[in-house]
């Protein structure tokens, strides 16, 4: 968004689910409601991490593509910046005032490379990932054209199988050529092992993290053999960052999903063996959905479907209740079982989705609920952008 949202442009039902003072009970279903008091104190048990273990953090804006979201956890939880994953995401954060933005991706279309290349003529700090030394030149070119600086990070595949170079040696030439290129600027490492992130078990987590560990201090050892320090070394996730920042070698976090807690990451395990959403975080984001038919005695019908959400990573649970589960969904359609007729029509419960980064890109809003009053109205600033 490229100015604030005047809430007096929109009508309650046709362009927005719900106004500020609203009960809970009153919003327009389904849409994405946020636990104002949860999220909070989420933001800030991570900032107070980050800063307890000499951690920055910069925060994964793919995961909410919510400026507002962002901003709250620079005030409350200290974050430097957001990760993005795409130029069009960080054009949004850039132009919604983040003043520190990493696109923890490779850009190798020219029209992508020419934009990124304009943004810090916006007044922001741009980073950049590089895997392919094939890749400096494009940046630099570009970088110069619009007489800006590009930050770079050399990208280590550590695990996750994906983007990112697997030797020490291609690191060093990377950053060699990125130290030589015109208006670039080497600033260190990124080195993200997102395949573990949903292990079941602290030990197993831990094992693959400790490989990752030692093939990025590897990578460090080769940089200053050469005479150049990397300034970062960045990563950590949800379901890894106790491994990072105590590492030794991180010093730079890139959680996003321990804000708003999804079903899959709350079922995996900490040290002691406990859900993670079950004391170490909180659910904070919900799919609030409507009952809209009970004509069969056992089933309740909602109106939360595949459209509301992503099931890639399964299905929703219900919020705070055991007597009913969600059990399948259409497009439209949510099934709940109900063995013992608990729920009525136009009754509302708080799904919690399997997924939430692809579960916030299929809406416009996040509506934010406290002590059951609508508070705050956020557009998913981001949603959408892919490219």
């Amino acid at each position: 968004m490229n100015k604030p949202v005047n809430l007096d442009d929109f009508e309650v039902g046709f362009d927005i689910p719900a106004a500020i003072g609203m009960d809970e009970s009153e919003i327009q279903t389904p849409c994405l409601i946020l636990d104002l008091d949860a999220l909070e104190r989420n933001i800030k048990k991570m900032g107070d991490y980050a800063k307890d273990h000499g951690m920055r953090h910069r925060v994964h804006g793919k995961m909410h593509k919510s400026v507002d979201v962002a901003k709250l956890q620079e005030k409350l939880g200290g974050s430097v910046g957001v990760c993005c994953q795409k130029v069009s995401e960080a054009e949004v954060f850039v132009r919604g005032g983040i003043k520190d933005v990493l696109v923890s991706n490779q850009v190798r279309d020219p029209a992508k490379i020419d934009r990124l290349a304009r943004l810090p003529k916006l007044g922001s700090h741009i980073i950049v990932c590089v895997d392919d030394i094939d890749n400096v030149a494009d940046l630099s070119a570009a970088a110069v054209k619009h007489g800006t600086e590009l930050s770079v990070f050399i990208e280590i595949d550590c695990g996750a199988g994906r983007c990112g170079v697997t030797t020490t040696q291609d690191v060093v030439a990377i950053a060699q050529a990125v130290e030589a290129a015109d208006n670039l600027k080497f600033l260190g490492i990124q080195a993200y092992q997102g395949a573990m992130q949903h292990m079941d078990k602290f030990e197993d987590r831990k094992a693959k993290l400790d490989v990752a560990i030692e093939m990025v201090d590897n990578a460090v050892k080769g940089l200053k053999s050469v005479g150049i320090e990397p300034e970062l070394v960045s990563g950590g996730g949800t379901g890894s960052y106790q491994f990072e920042s105590n590492s030794g070698v991180y010093n730079e976090l890139q959680c996003g999903s321990y804000a708003f807690m999804d079903a899959d990451y709350g079922r995996i395990l900490d040290e002691e063996g406990n859900r993670i959403d079950q004391g170490e975080w909180e659910n904070s984001f919900f799919i609030l959905t409507s009952v809209m038919s009970h004509a069969k005695a056992d089933k309740a019908i909602v109106d939360a479907g595949l459209k509301a959400q992503s099931v890639d990573s399964g299905l929703p649970f219900i919020y705070g209740r055991d007597d009913v589960e969600y059990i399948k969904c259409s497009d439209e359609h949510g099934v709940i079982a109900d063995p013992n007729g608990a729920l009525k029509v136009n009754d509302k419960l708080r799904l919690v989705p399997g997924h939430c980064d692809p579960t916030a890109n299929v809406h416009d809003w996040y509506v934010g609920v406290r002590n059951g009053k609508v508070e705050a109205l956020w557009p998913v600033s981001a949603r959408g952008k892919a490219y």
